[in-house]
């Protein structure tokens, strides 16, 4: 959970299609982490971060360096689930992001997972510093 007060958790709407599912009607386990990536891209987007903008103007990518994820309960077929962001940590090229998935209907607390995300440099892959504007947002948060 964020040390941020301010700013609510961002969360994104998801629906569960037939392909998402693995032959028991249950969310595949990967797809999970695309839910998640999804919403890091909207989150940021609405916080005014095009991906693409990023790397064509200040020449830096975001990369996931590590992901722990529990999976608690299972998301079915046609389930509306949430998918949240909450940063909780950061440095001056990284930051830790806290991601839930949840069942919309019942609340149920499908997945949980902790994701470091690295800035790059496009083209050397190095680790960059996180754009200005991007740490004045999270600024407060650790």
């Amino acid at each position: 959970m964020s040390n941020n007060q301010d700013k609510p958790r961002f969360s994104l709407p998801v629906r569960v299609y037939y392909e998402d599912t693995d032959t028991g009607g249950t969310v595949y386990h990967a797809h999970y982490l695309k839910f998640m990536e999804r919403a890091r891209t909207e989150w940021l987007r609405g916080l005014g971060f095009e991906l693409d903008a990023l790397r064509l103007h200040a020449g830096v990518l975001f990369v996931v360096r590590h992901a722990e994820i529990a999976y608690l309960r299972p998301a079915l077929f046609n389930d509306l689930l949430t998918v949240t962001v909450d940063p909780c940590a950061h440095g001056g090229a990284s930051m830790d992001l806290v991601q839930e998935v949840r069942r919309e209907a019942d609340a149920t607390l499908c997945c949980r997972g902790r994701v470091k995300i690295a800035c790059v440099n496009e083209k050397t892959l190095r680790p960059s510093r996180l754009p200005e504007q991007l740490l004045a947002e999270i600024a407060d948060v650790r």
